[in-house]
This record gives structure tokens, sequence and C-alpha cells, in this order.
């Protein structure tokens, strides 16, 4: 009788599980991402070690499930398979018109807030069979861990199987309330922004160094307020008692706020985007990455702070 091999004897369902636990760490996290309880999740995890006769996680106190080096050999071939099942998945669906699954894109909190989730209302128009998560965060995501399918950063990905692409630039300007520049001296030049009051990043849990800016504009800034967010940032400012560089898309079609020096404090970033490289064969993630760089180049206006209107693409 030929002897069974650890292939042989696979769960091949216990695979999403050990995705889930080598993304999120934590079995309590898997299983709320997997709509199971945690004794689930570890009963799951047991038996793909026992069926392969491997530890693929050690815990850990501080980080919790940690995974092996058999671990990490089986991570590489897992995603291979996940992807290539939703790939399978979606061709057999027929036509794009068809397309069906779920996606989750994580942005820069104000892009997140103010663009992505309105122009990605458009694209679920299109493809109403495709459920989507918009996470616009202060804070890195992981795509390595599967945090997110799509990321849109202030930086390229420096390292990692990603396909990763420039969305576009986007400005930033000085605004303050003009209550505020009425109760206060004249402000003609960079110069006499010395002693007014700003708010800024809190420089030590800034998640990039792009967002230093204000130090470049006004060394020796005053700053007596400081958020991780940049919607609390323009809430703040929006009180008349301090300004703040803040993205125009964001603060400029705001008619409660002027632009104040707009040709000598003038801030050019870009946003990046990038999924991985084991995604590129899935229809849904490719035409949400090309629908966003559509909808990114028709409102290269708003962006670069020239005009203060949205504009919205005809999926028609």
């Amino acid at each position: 009788m030929q002897k069974n091999t650890a292939g042989d004897k696979l769960n091949w369902d216990d695979l999403r599980f050990f995705l889930e636990v080598a993304r999120t760490r934590t079995a309590s996290a898997a299983a709320r991402r997997l709509g199971v309880d945690y004794t689930t999740v570890s009963r799951r995890i047991r038996a793909l070690e026992q069926s392969l006769g491997a530890l693929l996680f050690e815990k850990s106190r501080s980080a919790g499930f940690v995974l092996t080096v058999e671990g990490q050999r089986l991570l590489g071939h897992a995603e291979t398979l996940e992807s290539t099942l939703q790939a399978a998945c979606e061709q057999v669906s027929g036509t794009s018109l068809g397309l069906s699954g779920h996606l989750r894109i994580a942005s820069t909190e104000a892009f997140g807030c103010c663009f992505v989730s309105a122009q990605m209302s458009g694209f679920l128009e299109r493809y109403p069979h495709i459920s989507l998560d918009i996470l616009p965060v202060p804070h890195f995501v992981s795509l390595s861990r599967r945090e997110a399918d799509i990321a849109i950063t202030l930086e390229r990905p420096e390292r990692g199987p990603y396909v990763c692409s420039k969305l576009c630039d986007y400005r930033l300007r000085l605004y303050a309330t003009p209550q505020y520049l009425a109760s206060h001296a004249p402000i003609r030049e960079r110069e006499d922004l010395i002693g007014h009051p700003f708010v800024t990043y809190v420089d030590d849990l800034a998640f990039s160094a792009k967002l230093f800016y204000l130090n470049d504009m006004v060394p020796g800034a005053t700053s007596h307020l400081r958020s991780t967010s940049v919607i609390a940032q323009y809430h703040a400012v929006l009180q008349g008692r301090a300004m703040a560089i803040l993205p125009s898309f964001l603060a400029g079609p705001d008619p409660r706020l002027c632009e104040v020096l707009p040709d000598q404090v003038d801030v050019i970033r870009q946003f990046w985007l990038s999924y991985s490289e084991d995604l590129r064969k899935l229809k849904r993630v490719t035409l949400a990455a090309e629908y966003l760089r559509a909808c990114a180049e028709l409102n290269r206006p708003l962006l670069m702070g020239e005009s203060t209107e949205m504009h919205y693409l005809d999926m028609g």
C-alpha cells in the first residue's frame, strides 16, 4: 500500500486559517476576520501542523503568533495558491461585468476620507457584486500581511514583491480662517509667520518623514496643538486660533478657510499606489487600481489646488 504524503492528508481549507493567523498574528483577530471563534482557529492550525508534521508558529507574549522557518516557507506557497484560486474564480464567473469578491483599499487619512471614498462609489455602481473596505488611516498599513489589497501611501515601498506606480502629485498650502487673519498682524512675507501658532503633527508619531513640512516652510514654528490626524488639524484650524499646512483638496473647497501666502508656502507631495505581485492576476484589483489612476488624472486641478470642484468618471 502506497504511503500517504503530507499533501494527501492536507486539508486545503486549513490554509485560509493559516494565512489569517500569519497576517494578524493572533487567533482572536484571525477569528474575527474569518467569522468563527478563536478555538476553531486554534484547532485548525493544530490540524494543519499535524498534517504537515511541522511547527508553523511560535507563541510569544509580546508578538503573538510568530512564523517559524517552516511557516515562512509555507506562507509564500499559500499566498500563491490563494491568488491562483481567486483568479480562477474570476475567470470562471465570466466577463468583468460579472466580477465579484471583496477589496480592501488603505489610504492616507485625508485622501481616503475626502477623495477615495467619494470616487469609489462610482466603481461599485459599475461592479455591484464587489464589496469594498476603505481604510483611511494615519499610519502604515502592511501589504505583506494582507491588511489591505491596495495601499495608497506617501512613499514608494523600498522593497518587496509589489506592483507600484506613482498615483499623482498633490499640493499643500497654509490655511487660516478670516477671523484669525483679521485679529492678527498682517502676514506679507514668510518671516511674518514667526511667532504665530500652528497646528501640526506629533513628531515622534508621524508615520512618514514626508509630513515634516512645517519646519521646512517656517523654521522654529510654534505649535502648542499637535495631532497624528490631519483631519483633526483641519478642524482645529477652523476654530480660528491657529494656522496649519493642509492638503488643498481638503481645505481648498472649504469657504471658511483662506490660503495664506500661497506663492511662498507651497508644498508638493506624491501619492503612490501599490499592491502585491500575487494580486496582479485578480481582475478586481487591477480594475480598481486603473480606476483610481483615472480618477486622480481627472481631478488633477483639485489635487493641485487649482480648482475646488471634484469630478467623477462616467462609468456608463
